[in-house]
């Protein structure tokens, strides 16, 4: 593992910082959660900022529209953005941590062309069409089918946990295309206009009040085969390689986010007096050494996929599988030092500490998670 930067790394990092204090003073006041319309305006203006300073699809090959940087400039890149207070990804993370990487990786040269530019602009918004009432963590279970008529499949199911359906474009949409083959070879990876005929996308209200998921019902939908990522059939290959960008890199920010909240804490700790607390004290310690190893394990996981062409590797698991713990001890930590303020959800890291909990059952629930760790990391036998 490199933890040492370059000479021309430091330089980007330089030129970032510079561009960040330039332009970040200027936006607007970010929207209310509760205005999609509004939500998908600012990400996809903040997004349009990215692309015309050079900045979008930072690492994304050349070929497919990006900058073709090093994925240890991408770390830099989320870790200056973050630390800058800059805008999230909000509701573009789909197509461009999840969807975008994986037609770059799989998609034919017209089907790169068609999708990937619209991305990188912020014209165009992706949802992800993957997990189902009674396949969550069992993936592979979807029964979502898609028949094939012609040019087109015909697609009738139920998806459960769409995040940004409601403003989406294009869904990234798993389907059963053979429906007598082994579970994880009968399915084919789609991309589905979300204004198809047929498609009816109803939001759910998250324990922090969000309705950043929904449920979307599919009653014989078209969609064109020419609209198929990979082979008819091999879509849980092409799907590995989607989690994999979703376990890899897309929670970096994340935890810069927390490196900073627990900063803070330390701060409100101090100043309201529970800093006295002996045991408070040793348990921000050990959040602080949790969320250093974290980083120096990102570091790593960056140095690996340089050696392995950019695509990211099983040890985001690890990482994946970690963070998603330390993230509630560090909210519960949060309840902690804010007493009975916990309670208050108008006070900063109330609602922080809802989301948390989801954090082990998103991007692959942590039993999953240990599954891939124990079967392709240390080699152990699958379970029965």
């Amino acid at each position: 593992m490199d933890l040492a930067y370059t000479e021309a790394e430091e330089e980007f990092r330089g030129r970032l910082r510079e561009w960040l204090a330039g332009v970040l003073p200027g936006l607007p006041v970010k929207p209310s959660p509760d205005d999609w319309p509004a939500r998908r305006a600012y990400d996809t203006a903040w997004q349009r900022m990215l692309y015309d300073a050079g900045y979008a699809g930072l690492h994304w090959p050349a070929d497919a529209g990006g900058q073709g940087a090093t994925p240890t400039q991408h770390l830099i890149f989320l870790e200056e953005t973050e630390k800058a207070g800059a805008p999230y990804v909000g509701a573009n993370f789909v197509g461009l941590l999840h969807a975008g990487p994986t037609i770059a990786a799989e998609g034919t040269a017209g089907q790169r062309a068609r999708w990937l530019p619209p991305v990188l602009r912020g014209d165009e918004i992706w949802c992800q069409g993957f997990s189902e009432p009674d396949a969550g963590s069992d993936l592979a279970a979807l029964r979502t089918r898609a028949v094939r008529d012609g040019d087109d499949y015909v697609v009738t199911g139920q998806k459960i946990w769409t995040s940004h359906a409601e403003v989406a474009d294009w869904c990234e949409l798993l389907v059963r295309t053979d429906p007598d083959a082994p579970k994880h070879r009968g399915i084919s990876w789609l991309a589905m206009p979300m204004d198809a005929p047929g498609i009816t996308v109803r939001p759910l209200r998250t324990l922090a009040g969000s309705t950043e998921f929904a449920e979307v019902f599919l009653d014989e939908v078209r969609v064109p085969t020419s609209c198929r990522v990979g082979a008819e059939n091999d879509g849980w290959r092409v799907t590995m390689v989607t989690l994999s960008f979703e376990r890899g890199t897309a929670f970096v920010g994340e935890v810069v986010a927390c490196r900073r909240t627990l900063d803070a804490l330390a701060d409100e700790a101090r100043r309201t007096g529970r800093w006295d607390d002996p045991v408070l004290r040793r348990r921000l310690g050990r959040l602080n050494a949790e969320f250093r190893a974290l980083w120096r394990l990102t570091q790593a996981n960056v140095s690996e996929s340089e050696r392995t062409g950019g695509v990211p590797g099983v040890g985001g698991s690890v990482f994946k599988l970690r963070y998603s713990g330390v993230r509630q001890e560090l909210y519960e930590a949060a309840a902690e030092v804010l007493g009975a303020d916990a309670f208050d959800v108008d006070r900063e890291w109330v609602l922080d500490r809802l989301s948390s909990l989801s954090y082990t059952i998103a991007a692959g629930t942590s039993q999953i998670q240990r599954n891939i760790v124990a079967e392709r990391i240390l080699g152990l036998p699958k379970g029965r």
